[in-house]
């Protein structure tokens, strides 16, 4: 038996709640995965996870191994990162996430620009508009728009971004701009799913407040809502960087900015568990001040 692959195998059947899906992240059929697992369970004369036929569950021998697993798993990829390289000399691939227009817009750029000046470092970048976990998934870095709640993670602050209510030049020259919050109950609205809702908040000074909205369209794109608000198709609410374009073009106006919540901040985070990978720290160093000027570019183009 392959002590450490049974030991991966295991952590991943447990971390996804399957099987299968462990075999599908390692790319091995199922009927291995369920050997080596059992061929564990054998060496260790006790039942490790007890199975369904719909899903998986620890026992109370499975959770304290599990948490054994993660650590000695940890300690070998550390003893062989070291023995790589990967400590003096910027080597390997790197793991960044970001949400999805902020990704494309201004992280893909910054990633390309560091590829150049790094040539020994592959960098595999996902984008998407959930909050992912950086050490179950085993990602380097994320970039995260809004208050952090995990305090366990090492954030930069990159600068923030404002929620802003917009719509086309059309839509307020025929049903007019509405100059309070209170107004927008005789407007339509556009509403983004990662984003907006039922009802939006403004604020007046230190007091927030929220306000009813009536949804003609619903979207689950922050591009597919630009495009409705430009045809015209209501008022929409949208985070900075995402229309700043627009913006910028004159096909979209900002409304309403006197209302506007305290703005969100962006972030670079990272475990920061132990010593930090060269190619780590060369990101950081080279992605920080980068994504800083983005973000102050874009906050004075809208």
């Amino acid at each position: 038996m392959d002590r450490l692959q049974s030991m991966s195998l295991f952590v991943a059947a447990a971390e996804t709640g399957s099987l299968s899906a462990a075999g599908r992240r390692f790319g091995i059929p199922l009927t291995t995965v369920s050997r080596n697992v059992s061929d564990l369970e054998k060496h260790l004369k006790t039942r490790l996870l007890n199975r369904s036929a719909r899903q998986l569950s620890l026992t109370d021998a499975g959770h304290a191994y599990l948490a054994a697993c993660r650590r000695i798993l940890d300690e070998v990829g550390e003893a062989e990162r070291i023995a790589a390289g990967e400590y003096s000399a910027p080597t390997g691939e790197l793991i960044v996430t970001a949400p999805i227009v902020f990704g494309r817009l201004h992280v893909l750029p910054v990633v390309t620009g560091f590829l150049s000046v790094y040539p020994e470092v592959g960098v595999r970048l996902t984008l998407a508009d959930r909050i992912t976990q950086l050490v179950e998934e085993h990602i380097d870095l994320a970039i995260r728009i809004g208050e952090l709640a995990d305090s366990s993670l090492i954030a930069t602050r990159l600068g923030s971004i404002r929620r802003v209510v917009c719509a086309s030049p059309a839509y307020l020259a025929e049903h007019g701009t509405p100059k309070t919050p209170q107004e927008l109950a005789a407007h339509s609205a556009i509403t983004f799913e990662g984003l907006t809702a039922a009802a939006w908040s403004f604020a007046t000074g230190k007091t927030e407040f929220s306000v009813p909205i009536r949804s003609r369209l619903r979207v689950n794109t922050a591009e597919a809502a630009i495009d409705a608000a430009i045809a015209g198709v209501g008022v929409t609410r949208l985070l900075s960087y995402q229309i700043a374009a627009a913006v910028r073009s004159g096909t979209l106006r900002p409304v309403l900015q006197e209302f506007e919540p305290d703005p969100w901040p962006v972030s670079l985070v990272h475990a920061g568990q132990g010593l930090l990978p060269v190619k780590l720290r060369a990101f950081l160093d080279f992605a920080a001040p980068r994504l800083r000027q983005r973000l102050l570019q874009a906050a004075w183009e809208t």
